[in-house]
């Protein structure tokens, strides 16, 4: 029977039975010599069924039930890109977010009431700061250096820029020219961080006191980060500020 009259079953049952070798295998002087000759016609054999086997199931059209599970599989993918984990864990779907209008900026700092904004949020250019109560300005400007999302910022200089309206220009400067272990550590756990609470207290008798022009400040931040697991830590800052022109600015960071 010519092979491309052969079924694949056909060919199944004739690798499954014994070879009927050429006669030229058969009559190699030396029994050596004859099983290598055999064993590279079962080679040979072997290989040349299986290349026709799957050239036939390529040209085989889908079988009805095959048919099914692609288009079961089709709308189970088109369902996790629609609902997302919520809809996995029982939550309620995540309704899809209008775009964000040209230009307006990714909310990425805490929004003017001290609070993160909800993500994927546009937020409206940062007002200027308040710079008249130094114990506010020592607070929101940890509050915003602290709150990082490095995904979106794509590294420490970002939250740098957002606490710079409470900072002087060459703490500012200082801080993004250096690397920070804090973002290094955030994105090695692949976290995002909020800031939750802040308290701003007297540094105490180790640190300098207060005089009209200076004065140290300790900050404590309740930070809430979200990764691989989620975690509460605390974090404590030492705070000087400096009066300028223009009202008060932190000058100096301890505990970074």
């Amino acid at each position: 029977m010519p092979d491309e009259d052969r079924t694949p079953q056909q060919f199944r049952e004739l690798l499954r039975a014994g070879y009927d070798y050429p006669d030229d295998i058969e009559n190699t002087p030396g029994r050596r010599r004859r099983r290598r000759a055999r064993r590279a016609h079962r080679q040979a054999e072997r290989a040349r069924t299986t290349q026709w086997i799957a050239q036939e199931r390529r040209r085989e059209p889908i079988g009805a039930r095959a048919a099914l599970l692609v288009v079961a599989v089709l709308l189970g993918v088109g369902a996790l890109a629609r609902f997302g984990p919520a809809w996995i864990t029982g939550g309620e779907p995540t309704a899809a977010r209008p775009p964000a209008a040209p230009g307006a900026p990714a909310a990425t700092g805490p929004g003017p009431d001290g609070k993160p904004p909800a993500p994927g949020t546009p937020t409206a250019p940062a007002p200027s700061a308040d710079l008249s109560d130094p114990e506010r300005v020592a607070e929101q400007f940890v509050r915003h250096y602290l709150t990082r999302n490095p995904p979106q910022d794509g590294d420490h200089t970002a939250a740098v820029r957002r606490a710079e309206p409470w900072a002087t220009a060459a703490l500012t400067e200082n801080l993004a020219g250096n690397n920070d272990p804090a973002f290094d550590r955030l994105v090695s756990r692949g976290g995002v961080s909020a800031v939750t609470a802040v308290t701003v207290t007297p540094a105490g008798r180790q640190l300098p006191v207060d005089t009209p022009l200076r004065m140290w400040r300790t900050v404590k931040a309740t930070v809430d980060v979200v990764g691989y697991t989620a975690y509460t830590e605390t974090s404590t800052l030492q705070v000087e500020l400096t009066t300028t022109g223009t009202g008060w600015q932190v000058s100096r960071l301890l505990g970074v």
